[in-house]
């Protein structure tokens, strides 16, 4: 589609059915937005979009509404990132800043980004795939059982049971937890199941290779689990609020997905625009709960670790849809935040 007044016509079509959840007719758009031509020229370029494929006319007698590649060309091309005002980040500071742990601020994060969007806000604890290793020790709570605990550059902690055939000397124990902190330091957890291995094979360290071994195998494993990833849930009120329980329902039964969502979300971060937002529509999620909804996701923390998340009902043909907006939240009680909207 060329850049045009039918571009202006689409965007005052999305941003009236965002308001409004009723079609959009040409009468409403002539009286409400400064498009400088007559009733008559906008229906032709409503007809126009319409056999394009942007806007859809749900029955004979009522007007347009956006089709999931007209949300997605006014996502594209015709949205703007708003950002918040200085009062706002204050605001957000101030509530971020009483977090006591990292839990809580996460927690706090849902609710902010639910409250600021009217939407469902999602927010995953930092990916132990994507972190890295801070400092683990490893503590005897059986005759042949460790308990490894793991601390991360995110301030995950993540715990582990060890299992060995016969518990060495503490001292050795001590040792190869001082190495493996020395050498494993600032490397991800998969890089450091390597390192630990080598240590395990080294000349010196023969009394704890099975405990060694069965470190290695615990970094594997939480690298690879991205469900031990906790999900912090906020909003589903408001969705039950504006649209009938029937048709939220094939939504609330994705949100309790952790799984899908934990996936979605990891796909949702290799996707995102320059402003590190990453928006997706109906069946581009490819998740049949989610075929009406949108989302829109970005990453928090230094490297965007792990993703805040935010969904919205959406609606091709005669569906309703609704417009959302997405945080940008850090760990260590700071927050960002920015709104797509068309204004200027």
């Amino acid at each position: 589609m060329t850049q045009s007044r039918r571009m202006l016509v689409l965007r005052a079509v999305v941003e009236d059915y965002i308001r409004s959840q009723e079609p959009v007719g040409s009468t409403s758009l002539t009286r409400d937005h400064d498009l400088g031509v007559s009733s008559a020229t906008i229906r032709n370029d409503m007809a126009a979009l319409e056999d394009e494929g942007y806007l859809i006319q749900p029955h004979t007698s009522a007007g347009r509404v956006p089709t999931e590649k007209g949300y997605r060309y006014f996502v594209d091309r015709l949205a703007t990132v708003v950002p918040l005002s200085e009062a706002q980040r204050r605001g957000i500071n101030s509530f971020l800043s009483g977090s006591v742990s990292l839990k809580d601020a996460l927690q706090r994060s849902a609710r902010l980004l639910s409250e600021i969007t009217g939407q469902v806000a999602v927010v995953a604890s930092p990916s132990l795939a994507k972190a890295t290793l801070r400092h683990v020790e490893m503590v005897p709570v059986a005759m042949t059982t460790l308990l490894a605990v793991v601390i991360t550059d995110t301030g995950r902690v993540a715990q582990h049971g060890l299992t060995i055939a016969s518990m060495p000397a503490v001292d050795e124990t001590n040792r190869l937890s001082n190495t493996v902190n020395e050498q494993c330091d600032g490397l991800s957890l998969s890089k450091s199941a390597e390192t630990v291995r080598s240590i395990a094979a080294s000349a010196g360290y023969e009394s704890v290779r099975g405990v060694a071994d069965a470190l290695a195998d615990a970094f594997e494993s939480m690298a690879l689990d991205e469900r031990a990833n906790e999900l912090y849930m906020s909003g589903t009120s408001h969705l039950a609020h504006s649209r009938s329980l029937a048709d939220l329902a094939p939504l609330f039964d994705a949100l309790e997905e952790q799984v899908v969502l934990m996936k979605l979300m990891s796909n949702l971060s290799e996707e995102t625009n320059a402003s590190g937002v990453g928006v997706a529509i109906g069946s581009e999620m490819h998740t049949p709960g989610l075929l009406h909804a949108s989302v829109v996701s970005s990453g928090y923390g230094h490297s965007g670790a792990r993703w805040v998340w935010n969904a919205a009902p959406v609606t091709t043909r005669s569906r309703r849809h609704t417009a959302s907006s997405a945080v940008s939240t850090t760990p260590t009680s700071r927050a960002l935040s920015s709104r797509t909207s068309s204004r200027k």
